[in-house]
């Protein structure tokens, strides 16, 4: 089993304001952007299936309400949002929580998913909903919610619910996608859970689209070569593990996963050339028994490929 790695992000939300927007903010709205009115307390499911449509998946209202919605809690929390959007191939990046955020989302055609609050103090009334268009010299909102597939709201009263909401809002990225103001620690944590869910597959164009934002990160290449690796590409994976070798010949997970993929492709001694080399290394407890399991499936291999 290959090693892997943790990507942490935080980030606290800032109260936005209209005046943040950039001076030259024309007025956009997504008119494409389909519409989805929801059943009562089914405001999650509907919003997904509105950001998740538009970003071309073919996936209907249903689907996604079997996935997402909690009946004993009547709606939706954001991890199961964020889980099933991952299960239908989509990358679901956090927003910062700002207007700018959502204005340069929407100008490269993606609206966005926030959570509102639409009670008062002590007795909350959450809502999902889409903001499909800002008009900041009107200072309107234009938001797919509920029964409305044109809601015009007031930029000073989206704000005080989204604040409510606590600023949260998600995009559903095409796995080749970037976000329009990408925060690096939050994307591949995003990456990262997408592979976690079991689609290697996205996940591995999703590190080789940060490659190309991040040329040479070792982060990056490390989870190109782990996602490789689980779809059993292990050409690939070789590649990528001794590209991240030659940036950082001390990182011993990476040789042992190295180690892990050559032995797959029947480099029998080549891989335990590199599990000595790792074993050379003081690595600590943990990772030392890692590399001694690996080492031990090395040496029955070729016992085998011996018999």
């Amino acid at each position: 089993m290959p090693a892997l790695f943790v990507v942490l992000a935080g980030c606290a939300p800032i109260p936005p304001t209209v005046s943040e927007l950039p001076v030259s903010a024309a007025a956009i709205e997504l008119d494409d952007t389909p519409f989805y009115p929801q059943e009562r307390y089914q405001c999650g499911p509907a919003a997904l299936t509105t950001v998740l449509t538009k970003s071309g998946v073919e996936v209907s209202l249903d689907d996604i309400v079997d996935k997402v919605y909690l009946p004993g809690r009547q709606g939706s929390l954001q991890v199961e949002l964020l889980a099933a959007a991952r299960t239908e191939g989509r990358l679901p990046y956090v927003i910062d929580g700002t207007l700018e955020a959502i204005w340069k989302e929407l100008a490269a055609g993606r609206p966005v998913l926030v959570l509102q609050n639409l009670g008062v103090a002590g007795i909350p009334r959450w809502h999902y909903a889409v903001v499909v268009g800002i008009d900041a010299e009107r200072g309107e909102m234009v938001l797919r919610s509920g029964t409305d597939r044109r809601r015009i709201t007031p930029v000073s009263t989206y704000l005080q619910t989204w604040r409510r909401g606590g600023y949260w809002g998600m995009v559903a990225l095409a796995p080749d996608e970037l976000p329009a103001a990408v925060d690096r620690s939050r994307y591949f944590e995003a990456i990262a859970a997408l592979e976690q869910a079991g689609r290697a597959e996205e996940a591995a164009i999703g590190w080789q689209t940060a490659l190309r934002e991040w040329p040479g990160d070792s982060v990056a290449l490390f989870g190109l070569a782990n996602a490789r690796f689980a779809m059993q590409d292990f050409d690939v994976a070789v590649t990528a593990y001794r590209e991240l070798l030659e940036l950082d010949p001390g990182l011993s997970a990476a040789r042992n996963n190295l180690a892990l993929a050559l032995l797959e492709q029947g480099e029998y001694g080549t891989a335990m050339e590199e599990i000595e080399f790792a074993l050379s290394g003081d690595p600590d407890a943990a990772l030392e028994q890692e590399l001694r399991d690996t080492e031990a499936s090395i040496r029955r291999r070729m016992a085998g490929a011996g018999d």
